[in-house]
């Protein structure tokens, strides 16, 4: 027994001594750095460099134009998920980074993009002496150039791995065909990169160009590689600093939301769980301090969709905890010891928990490796906010316990029962739960039509700068600005003037100058002389200038988001599927998860909120968390129908019972993430604001959803289809 209590009376000093040390490296570092200070901030949150290179020649076609951004948002992306890359009037396109204050080393990491083509020797030489010359491949031909090393030899061997597109792929197949034996000159801006020997013929669409002397040598080539693999040719024209895109005070609001959250769901879990709930307290403690941890360890860029991962994994490692105590007090409730109410809880718990972090995970991955910009930045917080909470839950509050448990805390007074509630005819009453549920989806999409009918909005959808581009204005001023001093005096007189609300406008200042740039949906001519007129009247004035920016969410990203999100939700069909035995439940659950996306979708075409990055942002917070609320309930209904007497229970009953069962559940973990989002209404900026509304209302229909929707609808479909399918089975025996 002694022994016991040491043990755990160890287990103890060694969390708080673990945890105290990777809080005073949040807070003060180490070796110069990990503070949480040093953690990047995206553009929206704190600025950084803006680049502006302009086209090279007269005949720019549109299609060249939009694959050069695109595929320069790609390799900005190997930067910094959140960069952003916009086309910038005619013939200009501009590249903003977060996280870096220095100019200078962005552009020597990007490098100058220029023309890259591949000859052959003799029209090298044709080349070399200033002749007419054909190319074998272009930039355009190329899709991706990696450095890497190849130890299968016995001497290494540095090498640079270069990937075609199909077009490409016919073109290098011919070329290595008719010139087996001889060189393949790279050329790159005018300078050979790198001139391989053809050994054999290539047909597979990618190649490795070998025997470089070192791997700094094979980054290079490969880096001119990619910069050159542009369908234009650009050159720098100007470079910047300019500051966050929320406002100065978007990161103290959103910080200080944390805190006053954080706070508000340790108190709420404490009055309800008791003792286990003074335990969660400080596993959540540990998460959000290992949280920020690793986000300086993985060098991530955090931005409001990245905020939005954060809240969601902070709710989810809630949500374990609730899990695990409901199934502590039920155990306890039967008579059970806390010892064994412990052990048992944990287990029981165990497989929603792992179900409902899997599944969401799975959407994580997807988006990550399919998707760009900030939705691969969001699906970086939320993949590792999620592995961080089932550590949290699964690992630290369960070693916490039972240490607790050792030193004698096993009175069921601190840790509660559960009252039996009365089951609720949740099946029965669904049809009307389905009614409301259509006409709320009906009145989204028949306001998209309104809305596109409205002058004011023009699109079914109140489409912000990001998704349609609009007018960028750069005003120099007889002085320099600080970000909120252009807030509180330059914003109110832009507003005014053009008719647009505060929240749909965009400052930044720019270092070391008295520039401030104003973005704005697309303005008419009309509106930017009465912006120009009233900011002369009221200011003075050097200079002012205006032009159209494109968005900066491109067409080919929307596709990559649309087309992830779908391959995210086939996928966690089939995980469903698999673990519960029944595509039933898969599809019910992403029926579901529609049905949670639909009810945020009305809110922004009957509200008009302004739909940009942080609309994706919802919209994926949404997924994950709708998907998890309804794993809860299905894990409960595949258990209950194991230990209940199906052939005495009606199946009916067993779904109402589930759904009764984890009633409690559900309210207390969408209670805590709901208080979380709503702090962030209360204390944040304009447009954080617009974005916490839209996930409290997609919080709210989650939890509608997954009490009253997915488990009735499960039901139909396993009572309907089943009858359905042995009619036709009837029918076609006869």
């Amino acid at each position: 027994m002694k022994n016991q209590k040491f043990k755990a009376i160890l287990a103890i000093i060694l969390f708080l001594l673990v945890t105290l040390g990777m809080a005073y490296v949040d807070v003060f570092g180490l070796a110069g750095s990990g503070k949480a200070e040093d953690i990047k901030l995206g553009l929206d949150l704190a600025g950084g460099v803006s680049i502006t290179y302009g086209v090279v020649g007269d005949d720019i076609s549109s299609e060249d134009m939009a694959d050069t951004v695109y595929r320069l948002q790609k390799r900005v992306d190997g930067y910094s998920t959140e960069g952003e890359v916009y086309k910038q009037g005619d013939n200009r396109i501009a590249i903003e980074i977060p996280g870096v204050t220095n100019a200078t080393e962005i552009l020597e990491e990007l490098g100058q993009p220029g023309a890259l083509e591949f000859m052959d020797e003799t029209n090298y030489q044709l080349f070399a002496n200033g002749k007419d010359y054909e190319t074998v491949l272009t930039g355009a031909d190329i899709k991706e150039a990696q450095a890497g090393i190849d130890n299968s030899k016995t001497v290494t061997d540095y090498v640079v791995q270069l990937e075609f597109t199909d077009s490409g792929r016919e073109k290098f197949a011919t070329a290595t065909t008719n010139n087996v034996g001889k060189r393949i000159y790279i050329i790159y801006n005018g300078d050979v990169v790198s001139a391989p020997q053809v050994q054999e013929a290539i047909t597979t669409g990618s190649c490795v160009i070998n025997k470089i002397e070192s791997y700094e040598e094979a980054d290079r080539i490969a880096t001119s590689i990619r910069i050159g693999a542009l369908p234009l040719e650009l050159t720098e024209l100007q470079s910047n600093v300019v500051g966050a895109k929320l406002g100065e005070d978007a990161i103290h609001t959103s910080l200080l939301a944390g805190v006053i959250g954080l706070a508000l769901v340790a108190l709420i879990m404490i009055l309800v769980y008791r003792f286990p709930g003074v335990v969660s307290v400080l596993a959540l403690c540990a998460y959000t301090i290992l949280m920020v941890l690793c986000l300086n360890l993985f060098d991530v860029t955090l931005t409001l969709p990245g905020i939005a991962g954060i809240l969601l994994s902070i709710g989810m490692a809630v949500d374990a905890n609730v899990i695990i105590f409901t199934r502590i007090k039920e155990e306890i409730t039967t008579g059970k010891t806390v010892p064994v109410a412990v052990q048992a809880g944990f287990k029981k718990a165990l497989s929603a928990i792992l179900d409902g972090n899997i599944t969401t995970l799975i959407a994580a991955a997807v988006l990550w490796f399919m998707a760009s910009g900030s939705v691969k930045g969001f699906a970086q917080t939320l993949a590792l906010g999620i592995l961080l909470s089932m550590f949290s839950a699964l690992v630290i509050t369960k070693m916490l316990l039972n240490a607790f448990i050792q030193l004698g805390v096993t009175n069921p007074k601190f840790y509660g029962t559960i009252s039996e509630r009365k089951s609720h005819d949740y099946v029965k009453n669904s049809k009307f739960c389905f009614i409301f549920s259509a006409l709320v989806i009906i009145a989204g999409l028949v306001f998209l039509p309104i809305n596109k009918a409205n002058t004011n909005i023009g699109h079914i959808l109140n489409f912000s700068m990001e998704f349609m581009g609009g007018t960028s204005m750069t005003v120099e001023f007889d002085k320099q600005y600080t970000l909120a001093e252009a807030e509180k005096e330059i914003l109110p007189v832009v507003s005014e003037a053009i008719g647009i609300s505060d929240g749909d406008i965009q400052l930044q200042n720019v270092q070391d100058s008295n520039s401030i740039i104003i973005k704005t949906p697309q303005l008419s001519l009309d509106q930017r002389n009465a912006a120009e007129t009233a900011l002369k009247d009221a200011f003075t004035i050097n200079d002012f200038s205006t032009e159209n920016i494109s968005s900066t969410v491109s067409n080919e990203m929307q596709r990559d988001a649309i087309l992830s999100v779908i391959v995210a939700s086939i996928l966690m069909l089939i995980y469903i599927a698999f673990r519960f035995k029944d595509v039933r439940f898969g599809a019910s659950a992403v029926l579901a998860l529609i049905h949670d996306v639909m009810f945020v979708f009305t809110l922004y075409a009957v509200a008009h909120l302004s739909v940009g990055n942080t609309f994706i942002a919802c919209m994926l917070t949404i997924v994950g968390y709708s998907i998890n609320a309804t794993i809860i309930i299905f894990d409960r209904i595949r258990e209950n129908m194991k230990v209940m007497d199906s052939k005495k229970t009606p199946l009916k009953d067993i779904v109402n019972t589930s759904i009764t069962q984890t009633f409690t559940r559900s309210i207390y973990t969408n209670l805590t993430t709901f208080v979380m989002v709503l702090v962030l209404y209360i204390v944040g900026v304009s447009a954080i604001k617009e974005f916490a509304l839209a996930l409290m209302v997609g919080v709210l229909g989650g939890t509608y959803s997954s009490i009253c929707i997915t488990g009735p609808l499960w039901y139909y479909m396993r009572t309907k289809l089943t009858k359905k399918e042995k009619a036709k089975a009837g029918k076609a025996a006869k």
